[in-house]
């Protein structure tokens, strides 16, 4: 058995462990820049708010007080993330984060009464220990999960937890009322297609032959059908598992043609980016610099180039990856156009570990090499201590353009007080 635990509302639920006084109130989170709404309690779904719904048709309703908004802190959530994780890791050896507010766990071993019994403890104890209300859903597969937490979280019968078993008149009954729609990997253009052959829901999928749905469909929704019938077929991807590439990049607080401005930005994203590389162990062969100007402005001329600079040799060191990153703004930038949006990715990535150095190598090469990866370790361990960003190459202006507009961010509650604290001892 597998389970899925999804935290509810997550990121209004983070700013409502440390601002108790928004219980029961209508309180959204917006995107970056403050742009749109992507996170609402059940209250402000009362009112009517719909996902993705521009904070400044909202202004009315704040300058009321009938609403809060806040801004995004993902430090914040990210940090809550992992504590929800910490909790669920006492219960179970296998838990697979699937994103950052839902988490599938290992039930393997258990009868149903114990697994029951499991899964409530699970939903009071992160409830308890982190302040963050969840629902659980418990299933032989992944997609019978997703089915049951959703179950879990819209019907309340469940109470908050549902556990599924794959021969059950419980399960029937609970596809037979789930629309094709919500089955996950089933998108809109999928459903068309299937209401044609009269499937329309979930229960009509599970009893249809994989393998005439994967000769007419794929092979990705034959596994959908299997999964339904309580056969495992889809694993996750190691968590663990080093990527490929590695993008950093962020739409600016508002729009600048300013080259001082994209240098900022573009050095702290590289930086950022190596950051990233050398807590994977690997090394980058290339870096890619992209420009984007914002195309949802007519009025204004548009040109979003890209270009990748090779480095002299596979590095996760912050200065050289800085000098190309540079180098290919330099190669990229155009006077007269107003950019929304620059970034830096890292390609070709290598592990560090396996890299083949060259024959031509002096033993000064080597010593420079050690010093080079002391030096990036070093850095890394004041940033972890003191704070991200504490130790960076450059300074960055205050109030630039490529800044987020955040003006109603909440403090990082669970890491600022802990970096003051350890700059005062």
């Amino acid at each position: 058995m597998i389970g899925l635990v999804d935290c509810n509302n997550f990121y209004v639920s983070c700013e409502r462990v440390f601002q108790p006084r928004l219980e029961g109130l209508p309180v959204g989170v917006m995107s970056n820049n403050d742009g749109c709404v992507i996170a609402r309690s059940n209250e402000l779904k009362a009112l009517g708010v719909e996902m993705g719904t521009p904070a400044f048709e909202l202004q009315q309703w704040v300058n009321q007080g009938r609403i809060h908004l806040l801004s995004s802190n993902y430090e914040l959530y990210g940090d809550m993330s992992a504590r929800v994780r910490e909790v669920l890791e006492e219960f179970s050896a296998g838990v697979e984060p699937y994103s950052i507010d839902e988490m599938f766990v290992r039930f393997d071993g258990f009868d149903a009464a114990t697994t029951q019994a499991l899964a409530r403890t699970l939903y009071r104890n992160v409830r308890q220990f982190t302040g963050i209300p969840v629902c659980v859903g418990v299933a032989p597969t992944r997609t019978l999960a997703k089915l049951a937490n959703r179950a879990a979280k819209k019907l309340p019968e469940f109470q908050g937890v549902c556990v599924m078993h794959d021969d059950g008149d419980d399960t029937r009954r609970l596809l037979e009322r789930t629309a094709l729609g919500d089955v996950w990997g089933v998108g809109r253009r999928l459903v068309e297609r299937l209401a044609i052959q009269g499937i329309q829901t979930a229960w009509d999928l599970c009893q249809a032959d994989p393998k005439a749905i994967r000769r007419r469909y794929s092979v990705t929704l034959e596994r959908t059908v299997r999964e339904l019938q309580g056969t495992p077929c889809i694993e996750l991807n190691d968590a663990a598992e080093p990527r490929q590439r590695i993008m950093t990049s962020r739409s600016f607080g508002r729009l600048t043609g300013e080259l001082s401005d994209l240098q900022d930005a573009i050095r702290q994203h590289a930086q950022r980016g190596a950051e990233k590389l050398r807590q994977q162990d690997s090394h980058a062969r290339a870096v890619l610099v992209f420009l984007k100007t914002n195309r949802h402005r007519p009025d204004l001329p548009q040109y979003s180039p890209s270009v990748v600079v090779e480095l002299p040799e596979p590095t996760d060191d912050s200065r050289p990856i800085l000098a190309a990153a540079q180098q290919g703004l330099e190669a990229i930038y155009r006077r007269g156009y107003r950019f929304m949006k620059a970034g830096v990715m890292l390609l070709d990535l290598v592990d560090a570990n396996r890299e083949q150095l060259s024959l031509l190598d002096t033993p000064e090469r080597e010593a420079q090499r050690e010093r080079d990866h002391k030096l990036m370790a070093a850095l890394d361990e004041l940033n972890g201590k003191m704070g991200k960003g504490t130790v960076r190459l450059g300074v960055p202006r205050k109030n630039a353009a490529w800044h987020l507009r955040c003006a109603h961010r909440t403090p990082r509650w669970t890491t600022q007080w802990q970096e003051l604290r350890k700059v005062k001892a």
